[in-house]
């Protein structure tokens, strides 16, 4: 009753009344209720996060051999929240989960073979623990078209999170609802999709779905009576399953030479859904839509030739229409993509595309809805419950959350690990960020070297990265980073020619380093020219005269200071 209530619940008395009933299903000593318990102290889904007394619960559950509970104790470990911080523990507890059947476990641990955390790096073994999940998901894929959920970058918009583009903000809702009552169809398709698959922060509601996609149909939205098709043929509580109806909007949406509709027509004749299979048929259509661009019907082209269902096996043909559909993030192909480099059926094998391939499909798997309970906990100012989800999902290999978690770290305002934990475990998660090519990340990576952020001072390696930032993702900030050492010769040779070039560059990349790269371009000639005219032919005679000896050691912010005195005294002279 408590699981079927949360699963229908959409507001918090609802999801409320469910934690009540799995409370006393725990005091009769139900495993699932107390798992469900347990994680709803450790996440704070139900009332305050209560750490210690979640971790009692998990303790006692994974005696009994709960893997769930297995898997939470090694993400506790593995962090040192509430726990011991041990490793070699955390991947005990994983293995067992593992063993025990959780795929959250399987796939820490293809992140951790992959990537050589705490354990000897494996391809293969990495392989065959993203297959299982990959395996578990596509299954799940094949009987309802999943939707990767939106991950919201805490590092792009620190201070107006609610602008996020990611996430439908309320008003804009309610303006888009105005425009679509006024008949606005192309709104009214949006609004429809958006309520028929749950994205953007709103929920899944196929009444409001079919009343916008039947306003849009009305109008002769040829995408809207493709949609009424797809609702009727998967079936929901708003469209019941009705393949004659469903043939009926394909049909009409197909007649306007729309590839959503021309695809649906394809899917009735391959299944034998209200007409008698027919692949000649399915093929037909399949080839329209798929001509189209559309990625549902190059898949399904794939699949045919893969498996030579009404036509010849053809994996040269298959690999071809999976990798168009994956393009555009169709999630079966992707999973057929790296069956085939797994097997090398059709390609050469590569077991390093195949974990990645297979890494991509194990990533839309129901355990990625926490980015958004966590994105809107965060936004509460719940950042403990935050940090947690993040980390879970950070541990699991996803690069968004780890840069999440790490930039939660890094603010300080947890209270859930101490505060000289806080600097070396963000570098540690930038780290793996950065390894995954988040370039923002890895500029992260250099500043923390740089000034010595839960890590030694060590600016030559603050150079390497910002080189690395610099050279493979263009990154403005590193390029101007990394000007200023050579200006300096901190942790790199002096060379003042490859300073001005790499500010020149970093204005050229970015429009917002204009401006300091003029101060620091100002500020170097200066200094050079100070310098000319002190030392040229009187090194001998001038040695006394040492800038940085008679001005301190912070010389060059005091140059800064009287460039800007002398530019706003000439601006004032020109136009006062």
């Amino acid at each position: 009753m408590g699981l079927k209530i949360l699963q229908q619940s959409k507001s918090q008395k609802q999801k409320a009344e469910a934690y009540l009933l799995f409370a006393k299903a725990a005091d009769m000593g139900n495993l699932k209720a107390m798992e469900k318990m347990a994680d709803a102290l450790l996440f704070g889904n139900f009332g305050t996060q209560n750490i210690t007394a979640a971790i009692q619960l998990y303790e006692s559950l994974a005696k009994e051999g709960s893997y769930k509970a297995q898997n939470a104790l090694g993400f506790l470990s593995s962090y040192g929240i509430g726990m011991e911080y041990n490793q070699a523990k955390a991947l005990i507890y994983y293995t067992f989960g593992s063993a025990g059947g959780s795929m959250m476990s399987q796939m820490i641990l293809g992140y951790r073979y992959l990537s050589g955390i705490n354990v000897l790096q494996n391809c293969e073994v990495a392989l065959n623990h993203y297959k299982k999940v990959a395996d578990y998901i596509a299954d799940k894929l094949e009987k309802s078209e999943g939707i990767p959920v939106e991950k919201v970058r805490l590092t792009e918009r620190p201070e107006n999170l609610s602008s996020n583009s990611e996430i439908l903000d309320w008003d804009i809702y309610q303006y888009y609802k105005f425009l679509a009552e006024r008949g606005d169809v192309q709104i009214q398709v949006s609004l429809g999709q958006l309520h028929l698959i749950g994205r953007k922060g709103l929920d899944q509601d196929y009444f409001k779905a079919l009343y916008y996609f039947l306003k849009a149909a009305k109008a002769g939205s040829a995408n809207a009576m493709a949609f009424i098709g797809k609702m009727y043929l998967e079936g929901n509580a708003a469209a019941p399953q009705n393949n004659a109806t469903a043939f009926k909007y394909f049909s009409m949406a197909a007649s306007k030479g729309n590839a959503i509709g021309l695809h649906g027509l394809g899917l009735l004749y391959f299944h034998g859904k209200g007409v008698p299979v027919n692949y000649a048929e399915a093929l037909k259509y399949f080839q329209k839509a798929a001509e189209k661009g559309w990625p549902n019907a190059q898949f399904q082209l794939g699949f045919m030739y893969y498996s030579g269902s009404g036509v010849w096996k053809d994996y040269k043909l298959a690999f071809k229409y999976f990798y168009l559909a994956s393009q555009s993030g169709q999630p079966l192909a992707i999973y057929y993509l790296a069956k085939m480099y797994a097997t090398g059926t059709g390609v050469l094998r590569s077991c390093r595309t195949a974990v990645e391939l297979y890494k991509g499909v194990c990533e839309l798997g129901h355990w990625a809805e926490k980015f958004l309970t966590a994105y809107f906990a965060y936004k509460d100012g719940d950042i403990d419950s935050s940090l947690v989800q993040y980390a879970l999902l950070a541990e699991m290999g996803y690069e968004v959350a780890q840069s999440n978690s790490a930039f939660i770290l890094e603010s300080k305002k947890a209270k859930i690990l101490e505060k000289e934990k806080m600097y070396p475990m963000a570098l540690l998660l930038w780290n793996r960020a950065a390894i995954q090519g988040n370039a923002f990340a890895r500029v992260k990576l250099g500043d923390y070297h740089y000034y010595g952020y839960g890590t030694k001072k060590d600016h030559q390696r603050a150079a390497t990265h910002y080189s690395i930032a610099a050279d493979k993702h263009r990154s403005a900030q590193a390029m101007f980073n990394l000007a200023y050492m050579y200006e300096h010769g901190l942790g790199i040779t002096k060379n003042i020619h490859l300073a001005r070039r790499l500010y020149d560059l970093a204005a050229r990349t970015s429009p917002d380093a204009h401006i300091p790269v003029f101060f620091a371009r100002v500020k170097l000639e200066t200094v050079h020219l100070l310098r000319d005219i002190l030392f040229c032919n009187f090194t001998v005679r001038w040695k006394w005269m040492n800038v940085a000896h008679t001005l301190g050691p912070h010389w060059d912010l005091f140059v800064i200071g009287l460039i800007v005195a002398v530019l706003v005294f000439l601006l004032r002279r020109r136009y006062g």
